[in-house]
């Protein structure tokens, strides 16, 4: 599963798009130095239903911003991404390739 589609369920399952999501771990601190993915998987877990690995994705995004590694842009494995800039706006509005 690629990192974008990672985030797509998480959309699909707590209805917020992820700049939303990112936004409300801010709001609770989990971009400060020295919080931790814990609590934000704790978060996503207990207000949303979010699995571990999913959580850990957006904990990534809240941590690095929306940029990821080139490392599998454009393969046909299954962790392929079509970009190295993660869409955050929801899946309505992703720009189509």
């Amino acid at each position: 599963m690629s990192f974008q589609a990672y985030l797509d369920a998480i959309e699909a399952q707590t209805g917020l798009t992820p700049r939303q999501l990112v936004d409300l771990a801010r709001s609770k601190g989990f971009d400060e130095p020295g919080a931790k993915a814990g609590d934000d998987v704790a978060w996503l877990k207990e207000d949303y239903d979010v699995d571990r690995g999913h959580a850990m994705v957006l904990w990534d995004v809240i941590k690095n911003g929306p940029q990821i590694s080139t490392k599998h842009v454009g393969t046909t494995g299954a962790r392929s991404d079509e970009s190295d800039t993660l869409w955050l706006d929801g899946k309505a509005t992703r720009p189509q390739p």
